[in-house]
């Protein structure tokens, strides 16, 4: 009970201004490779086409990914309807199709550019109301109408309360969207462990689903997984 009244200096603080809280971006190991992503920077399309065979013969490529070579390649919060690499069909710009695993950076930065894509460009949805009206392209076929779930809530007898109002206001409000401004990049290291483990180092919120969704994707037993948290930029707290 010593604690109640006092103001009490963050436990990580200290390391923090003045620099020697290791990020995720700080974090090496002796002999790591380091992975470039390559993204489809389309809103909706179809992959026609992917030839990694150049990127596999760059120079210092040790391994170029693609869906085939996930084991379960899907993942998702609530649902896990994304796939971790795109195998047929891309749904909005930040879709990874590509991995690349090469002995420096620039190396992997390079081979990247050397895959080759081809795709089938499809209509993008926009607008949520345009996306929910009868004939609209589907963007997930088991979202009937674009829909991911219907909840409504009726509470109370609406009718009455207009009827009774002395003032009705009705109005439309929009926002945009908003992304918080984290400080640090999107970055991690994963290594086998002594045990045996894939071992995740990186940034996040939610240790636990970040190591369910993990061994899912891989195929593993949760045990097989770990995820670690380093030092954390920044978040909505």
């Amino acid at each position: 009970m010593t604690q109640l009244g006092e103001s009490i200096t963050r436990i990580d603080a200290r390391a923090k201004v003045t620099g020697e809280a290791a990020y995720p971006g700080d974090i090496n190991m002796p002999g790591q490779l380091w992975m470039k992503v390559l993204f489809a920077r389309r809103p909706h399309a179809r992959l026609k086409r992917l030839d990694t065979a150049k990127a596999q013969a760059a120079p210092g490529v040790v391994r170029v990914f693609t869906a085939r070579d996930v084991p379960v390649n899907e993942f998702g919060l609530g649902s896990k309807d994304a796939p971790v690499l795109v195998a047929d069909e891309v749904r909005w710009v930040g879709e990874k199709i590509a991995l690349v695993g090469a002995e420096t950076e620039k190396q992997a930065e390079h081979a990247r550019d050397l895959i080759e894509v081809e795709y089938e460009d499809l209509p993008p949805l926009t607008d949520p109301r345009e996306a929910m009206k009868t004939g609209t392209p589907q963007v997930h076929p088991a979202y009937a109408g674009n829909i991911i779930k219907h909840i409504p809530i009726r509470k109370g007898d609406v009718a009455r309360g207009f009827a009774e109002a002395d003032v009705i206001v009705e109005g439309e409000y929009r926002t945009p969207p908003q992304e918080h401004a984290y400080l640090q990049p999107e970055a991690g290291v994963a290594y086998i462990d002594d045990e045996g483990r894939v071992t995740v180092v990186v940034g996040g919120q939610w240790v636990h689903e970040d190591q369910e969704q993990i061994a899912h994707a891989l195929g593993l037993p949760l045990d097989q997984a770990r995820v670690i948290y380093p030092a954390i930029g920044g978040a909505f707290g």
